[in-house]
């Protein structure tokens, strides 16, 4: 998820009123985020599944998760609900956790297929993105950063990402928060009145994977 250009070690500016968000684009350029290797027809899914996956482990074990579940043709609802959960975790074994991260999907397709008739476009079509949110919260396995993931690159909803990068991207600036929510709130207000000329969605999409790009660069530690 991680553009594997040269490293470039980027010294953050304190005091810049967007947050360092212009310095990091013109450094790095647009990320293109989410990155999809399924059909377009299941692209949705394929973004979901992925924000499950990518807990605690790297895009590149996602990815190979990703492919064997595209090899298999599990890469879409039905054939991950017909799919036997040993069958499933076979092909999750590289994203480490794997049992779990087998139940968490079973759970989420369970949930999608028996609340929105399978349709993760019909779950979107909501403008509640806090009840949209706490329905995802409240399925077992998913956390604040995998629902907000699935909202914001899934759903196109104008919702901020917080990671660990964020978190340290924010103390090299000397900002701390002790909540996740706290992050996110000063984040989506500092943008908002900073950068009213960007759409949320596009700005928090483009942000969020520039902070990760600046922590894969070596600034993060």
């Amino acid at each position: 998820m991680v553009n594997t250009k040269q490293s470039k070690i980027f010294t953050l500016n304190p005091t810049a009123s967007d947050l360092n968000f212009s310095r990091l684009l013109k450094t790095h350029g647009p990320q293109y985020w989410w990155p999809i290797s399924g059909s377009k027809k299941d692209v949705l899914l394929e973004i979901a599944l992925g924000a499950i996956l990518t807990q605690n482990t790297s895009w590149s074990n996602v990815e190979k998760a990703l492919d064997c579940l595209k090899k298999e043709h599990f890469l879409n609802l039905p054939a991950i609900l017909k799919c036997p959960q040993a069958k499933l975790e076979k092909c999750l074994k590289s994203s480490g956790y794997f049992r779990q991260k087998a139940k968490k999907i079973k759970i989420f397709t369970k949930w999608l297929e028996k609340k929105y008739g399978g349709s993760l476009g019909n779950f979107f079509k909501s403008e509640d993105v806090l009840k949209m949110r706490g329905e995802l919260l409240s399925l077992w396995g998913i956390g604040r950063e995998t629902a907000d993931s699935i909202l914001l690159y899934a759903g196109g909803k104008p919702i901020f990402v917080i990671d660990t990068y964020t978190k340290r991207f924010c103390a090299k600036m000397g900002i701390q928060f002790k909540d996740y929510d706290e992050y996110r709130a000063f984040f989506e207000n500092k943008l908002y009145n900073k950068l009213k000329k960007w759409p949320r969605v596009k700005l928090y999409n483009e942000f969020h994977a520039l902070i990760v790009r600046w922590g894969k660069e070596k600034n993060g530690r």
